[in-house]
């Protein structure tokens, strides 16, 4: 099995486990192991995994580290809240979303070095190996996939730490003992779960929350503030124009000091079963409620109640990991197609934990106040025609009604 590889792709944070990873495969594998970083905005410096892939015998050469914090923004996060996707109704998909960039960088460096393998660092219980390989097999069908969690032996963190003082592995004096919960963090949003975690009956402690201050530490004064679209994605604050990344930083910024984007969780995984977790989502949070504040007078209602019917399993397919799957592409098109008048401004209040829509406008709204005003109108709207319209869509009831009267006699 392992005399097949030559050349390895490897996920890699520069972490304990993705350098126990590292290793495994050099001593496994006898292979070549390539290593690629990717800033998603995760908030580290990301200098520090250069350096330790070279301490563990990784050729400059060898080692892609990456900014893709704009292009996950614009070609992943952007597209996926033009569908205002929810997974199971509450979950913004930050894990999720990050995913499919990832595995698309790696099998570029594969093409690139010619390397015959990818492999990653999820474990065999989570959704995260699925959308690793999923993605990986779609873009390059005959790719081996290398899965450490689900090969080794080493189950526990005393085999983990152990091959890791045994390979000369640097250990950080805060990696030593049982790390209380695990962390995933990108621009979009932080995932903590397990450990201190499990207990779904047990609050959250304070410290498990990164990215926001608690609602009640939040100001007393509420902050407005103004979000500017272009065809269904935000493009600028209080009329600064901003890139796509920055813009999400900023709305980061303004959701943390206001208490915004804290959900805690239980979930269905993909595996098969419940999860809790606890997530912060800041900026995500502000952008879902502008973006649904600029449709509400851009889109018409079947447009928008169509989007509201496929945004689950528009969700679902995110959750699972068929990004490169062709229904996900078929309704991004149609997703798209709907944004084409969604331009305008949305004016928010936030103010401790809340996000408040108090204004919106569009060149393209389909607002008219004197269709809906209780004063006499311009526009002619004949309050006589409601009655046919009325008596049309009861006819169904009324005559289930006189069935329903006959049967009982």
């Amino acid at each position: 099995m392992a005399n097949d590889v030559k050349k390895v792709v490897l996920a890699y944070s520069g972490g304990l486990d993705t350098s126990v990873i590292l290793k495994w495969l050099q001593t496994t594998y006898g292979c070549e192991v390539v290593t690629f970083t990717a800033d998603l905005g995760q908030g580290e410096e990301l200098e520090p995994a250069r350096k330790k892939a070279e301490l563990l015998g990784i050729k400059p050469e060898n080692i892609f580290i990456e900014d893709v914090r704009e292009e996950f923004v614009s070609e992943y996060v952007f597209p996926m809240f033009r569908a205002n996707a929810l997974y199971e109704g509450l979950y913004l998909l930050g894990t999720s979303i990050a995913r499919p960039l990832i595995s698309k960088k790696q099998i570029e460096i594969a093409r690139k070095v010619g390397a015959d393998a990818v492999a990653h660092g999820a474990t065999g219980k989570g959704n995260d190996q699925v959308r690793f390989e999923l993605s990986y097999y779609a873009l390059e069908p005959e790719i081996k996939v290398i899965a450490p969690w689900r090969e080794w032996d080493l189950t526990s963190r005393t085999r983990l730490l152990e091959f890791a003082e045994t390979h000369q592995i640097p250990i950080a004096k805060d990696k030593r003992g049982e790390a209380p919960f695990s962390v995933d963090a990108n621009l979009l949003h932080s995932s903590s779960e397990g450990k201190v975690l499990e207990d779904p009956a047990e609050e959250a402690p304070e410290y498990v929350y990164q990215r926001t201050i608690s609602p009640e530490a939040a100001p007393d004064k509420a902050t407005y503030i103004s979000i500017g679209f272009e065809k269904g994605d935000a493009v600028s604050i209080d009329g600064e124009k901003l890139s796509p990344a920055t813009l999400l930083t900023r709305l980061n910024e303004l959701g943390k000091a206001n208490g915004i984007g804290r959900l805690d969780l239980v979930e269905n995984r993909f595996v098969g079963m419940k999860s809790r977790g606890v997530y912060e989502t800041p900026g995500g949070t502000i952008l879902l409620q502008a973006h649904r504040g600029i449709e509400s007078i851009t889109l018409d209602r079947g447009a928008a109640h169509l989007k509201d019917d496929i945004m689950p399993r528009y969700a679902e397919l995110i959750y699972y990991g068929f990004w490169f799957s062709p229904e996900r592409e078929m309704l991004q098109a149609l997703i798209d197609k709907s944004q084409e008048f969604v331009t305008g401004e949305v004016r928010l209040k936030l103010y401790k934990g809340n996000v408040e829509v108090v204004g919106r406008s569009s060149p393209y709204s389909l607002y008219n106040q004197d269709l809906v005003t209780f004063e006499e109108g311009a526009v002619a709207y004949d309050h006589r025609d409601a009655a046919g319209f009325i008596k049309l869509n009861a006819l169904r009831l009324r005559t289930l009604a006189n069935r329903d009267r006959k049967v009982r006699g």
